[in-house]
Order: structure tokens, then C-alpha cells, then sequence
């Protein structure tokens, strides 16, 4: 069924409940960060299990997305969208709960598994519901209310923190998915993407996701000298190859390798890994630093990030056409440069640091350079491979986003000399800190060479992405393969 028209009141609930459910996903992604002192100071935990509190989550959402997308074509989108909705809600409700950080470690393990099913459904729901001729400015409202709820995201995180506690930012999930999961029951119709023959690729995706797990592991705990982490890391590496493998012999891979043979879908996806693990680093510990050596509260902390997806609503679109334009290549390479800057900017971010006069420029800086690149990043991706395979780059391109950030919170504090009780200590913190910032600002410096070298202009006629307006600076945005209908993230 697509013949749905936005305007009708059915169009109007299917727009309310993959805009909730994909926002609940997308709320733990920005707020999880704001909480993490708490969370620590409540647990005992050190900073590796709150690397894990971001991690675990990470681990199971970039390994089995690809997988939650083709369960959704297989068995039906808007039943897979459900069960993803309702698993994200019970995870959610034992993060909510757990007494100890390794319960919640363990809870936000599963939460990734659940966001895995219904985060490619949300957009794909849309994609197979709605009449072509209103598909293009559903996916834009989709778009920008998720912007929405990625620039309250912070703010509603601090706000929970500091008030009623930091298990509120994972218990409001519960009453969100209530909600959601019966209007997507009553008013979303079933979808499929046709396809009842073949194998899941399920060998696939546990490889992947062991290997992103162990190596994970291999990187946080690389301080302690245990020769389980020195196993974890060679294990992961050897899980890694085997995946490889898999992926080259499967006659039904989830990534096929082929996709590769396009040298500009390699060389983006290269720029991707380079500037989504300096975001994924910059935001995780920008966070702790704001509370821990500025000494701000929780929702001044959250608030403060505001202004980088600000910018991102604001002026993506516009980024998006003027790369159309004059071709990606400049944007690429001056977006990251530009985020360097303002990565280097945060360096006089200290104890005594003032927002308008030491915050507030850098997370401008950094927002421009944001604006100037996620657009035709996206673009780049999507104009690098033919338009049946539109879905699977963009699919691949998310999914390698997601791992980049996983692997540079895992292995950022260990570069730069973070101990376990860094957090706790302002002042140990604060000088570990800006050796990070100066290794992100270094990755964002290759992330520019790199697409500088290698980053040429679409041919002529390409497609371009439906969703122009990106609102998230925490995840990457979202793309919708025509052909079937299915989403990734």
C-alpha cells in the first residue's frame, strides 16, 4: 500500500508514530551523555563502564541494523517496527532499574538490539505508505521533527538529570512506547518488501557484531594489562576477517563486498569512519567536561550543546544545494577543517571557562563545519553507486558512522592518558581532555586530506538524497532505498 496522502488523517498518524518511535532511538543517543557523571557517581562506576554505557548500546544498534532493515522486508515493516518499539521499552525500563552498572551495561545492550528493529523501519514505514507525490516532503517532516528531537534531546536530559534522576532519562521510553506501538497497530498499514525467498544473513551479522564488541573490550581495558584484553583483541581482529569472509563467499551477503569496487563509495565512506569518530569522541567527553572541570549542572551542560543542532536545522538544506552546485569535493574538505577548528576552540574550555566567550565560539565553529559537510556527505555516498543500490550504501555508509564512534569513545580516553577515575579528578581530566581534542582535530585534519584527494563530482543526473535536512550532530542522517522501501541508519 502507498497510496496514503500526508494531508488525511491516516498520513497524518503514520507521521506521529515513526516520528515517535524513531525519536525515542534517537533521544538515548544525545542524552546518555548528559547523564554519565551521575550515572557514575550513583553506581561507583570508573570511566570504562561508562564508556560501556555508551558502547554497549553502540555495539548491538551498528551490528544488527542492517539485519533489523531486512527482517522488516521479510516478515512485515510495520510488525518488525513493533516488536522494535516494545523491545526498546523493556530494555529501556531495566536500564531504568538496574542496581549496578554492570545490569545496565547489560540493558543497554538489548536497547541497541530493539533500536536495530526499529530504526530502519520508521523511515521505511513511510517510504511504503505514503503516494509518491507526498513521499519526498513526508520524509522532510520526518526529518526535521526528528531535528527537533535531537536539539531537546540535551536539554530534556539535563532537565531529568538534575530533577527527578538519571533513570528517568531511560524510564520515559516506557510511556512513549505505549503510545506508540497501538497507533502504529490501528493506523500504520503492513508493508513487505517481497521477499520470502533466501536466507538471512544472521553468520554476518554476529561476526560483526562480536568483533565490534571484543575490540571494544580489547580498547577500554587496554590500561589494565590483562591478558584477556590482549585475547579480546586478537579474537576481534580474527572476527573481523571472518566477517570479511563471509560477506565475500555468502550468495546472499548483508554487505556485499562489490559495493566497494566504487572508489568514491570507498573514499566517502573513509571521510565518514574520520569525521564521525571525532564526533562521536568530541560529544562524549565534551559532556564530562562541562560538568566535571567547568563544574556546570547537568542541564546546563546539555543546554550548552545546543547551538551545533541548531545550526544543523537551520542551514543543512541549504548546504545540500549549494554542494549540488559546486560538488562535494569543497564542502568535504572545508567542513572538516572548519571542525577541527572548533574542536581546537574547546581547549580553553577550563575550569574558570565562560559560555559566550570560550563555549559558545567553538560549538559555533563546530556547528558550520557540521552544516558544510553532513548534506553532501550523504549526497556522496548515495551518488557513488546506481540508484538500485541506493539503499545499501547508505545502509553501509551508517552503519560504518555508528562504528566510528563506537571505537573512538572506546579508544579516545585510553590515547589520551585517561585513567579510570579520570572523571572523578577535574584536573586530570581537564589535561587529558585537551589531548583528545587534539587527536579529534588531527582525525578531522585526514577526514579533509582524504576527501580533498579522492572526493570527486556525481555524474550528471544522479540521485539525490529525499531527507536534506539533517538535525542530528550525534548520529548520521537516514536514507530510504527506493526500490524497496527499506531504511537504514
Amino acid at each position: 500500500m502507498s497510496d496514503v496522502r500526508l494531508s488525511s488523517p491516516q498520513g497524518r498518524w503514520i507521521l506521529f508514530t515513526t516520528v515517535l518511535g524513531s525519536g525515542m532511538a534517537l533521544l538515548d543517543s544525545t542524552v546518555v551523555n548528559v547523564a554519565l557523571p551521575r550515572i557514575g557517581e550513583d553506581l561507583g562506576a570508573d570511566l570504562g563502564a561508562l564508556q560501556w554505557t555508551v558502547n554497549a548500546y553502540l555495539v548491538t544498534l551498528a551490528g544488527l541494523i542492517l539485519l533489523g532493515g531486512a527482517l522488516g522486508d521479510r516478515f512485515g515493516r510495520r510488525r518488525v517496527f513493533v516488536v522494535g518499539v516494545l523491545w526498546f521499552a523493556a530494555a529501556s525500563l531495566l536500564c531504568g532499574i538496574a542496581p549496578n552498572a554492570a545490569m545496565l551495561n547489560a540493558a543497554r545492550a538489548l536497547q541497541g538490539a530493539g533500536g536495530a528493529l526499529l530504526t530502519p523501519g520508521s523511515l521505511a514505514l513511510i517510504q511504503a505508505s505514503f503516494h509518491p507525490d507526498d513521499r519526498g516532503r513526508a520524509v522532510g517532516l520526518w526529518s526535521g521533527f526528528g531535528g527537533i528531537g535531537a536539539a531537546v534531546g540535551p536539554f530534556l536530559g539535563g532537565w531529568l538529570v538534575d530533577g527527578p534522576g538519571w533513570r528517568w532519562v531511560f524510564l520515559i521510553n516506557v510511556p512513549l512506547a505505549l503510545l506508540c506501538a497501538p497507533v502504529a497497530v490501528r493506523h500504520v498499514p503492513e508493508s513487505s518488501g517481497g521477499r520470502a525467498e533466501g536466507h538471512f544473513d544472521v553468520f554476518g551479522a554476529a561476526l560483526g557484531a562480536i568483533a565490534l564488541a571484543l575490540v571494544t573490550y580489547a580498547l577500554i581495558g587496554a590500561g589494565d594489562g590483562s591478558p584477556l584484553v590482549a585475547v579480546s583483541a586478537v579474537a576481534g581482529l580474527a572476527a573481523a576477517v571472518g566477517f570479511v569472509l563471509v560477506e565475500k563467499w555468502r550468495p546472499d551477503p548483508m554487505m556485499p563486498l562489490e559495493i566497494f569496487s566504487s572508489r568514491q563509495f570507498s573514499a566517502v565512506n573513509g571521510v565518514t569512519l574520520c569525521v564521525y569518530a571525532a564526533f562521536g569522541g568530541f560529544f562524549f567527553l565534551a559532556a564530562l567536561q562541562l560538568q566535571v572541570v567547568v563544574g556546570w549542572s547537568a542541564l546546563a551542560a546539555g543546554t550548552a550543546l545546543l547551538p551545533t543542532t541548531a545550526l544543523m536545522l537551520l542551514l543543512s538544506a541549504r548546504s545540500g544545494e549549494l554542494a549540488d552546485r559546486i560538488g562535494p569535493r569543497l564542502p568535504l574538505t572545508v567542513g572538516p577543517l572548519l571542525c577541527a577548528a572548533g574542536v581546537l576552540l574547546m581547549l580553553r574550555v577550563g575550569p574558570d571557562a565562560s559560555y559566550a566567550a570560550d563555549v559558545l565560539p567553538a560549538l559555533l565553529v563546530l556547528g558550520l563545519g557540521m552544516v558544510t559537510l553532513v548534506a553532501p556527505l550523504t549526497a556522496s555516498v548515495l551518488a557513488s553507486v546506481d540508484v538500485a543500490r541506493a539503499g545499501l550504501a547508505s545502509g553501509v555508509n551508517n552503519a560504518a558512522a555508528r562504528a566510528a564512534g563506537l571505537l573512538a569513545v572506546a579508544a579516545l580516553p585510553l590515547l589520551a592518558g585517561m585513567g579510570p577515575e579520570a572523571y572523578r579528578q577535574p584536573a586530570a581530566f581537564d589535561a587529558a581532555f585537551d589531548r583528545a581534542m587534539l587527536l579529534c582535530a588531527g582525525v578531522l585534519a585526514i577526514g579533509a586530506v582524504l576527501a580533498a584527494a579522492t572526493v570527486r563530482r556525481p555524474a550528471p543526473g544522479c540521485r539525490r538524497p529525499e531527507c536534506r535536512s539533517h538535525g542530528s550532530v550525534a548520529v548520521p542522517p537516514l536514507e530510504a532505498d527506493p526500490r524497496r522501501g527499506s531504511g537504514a541508519l
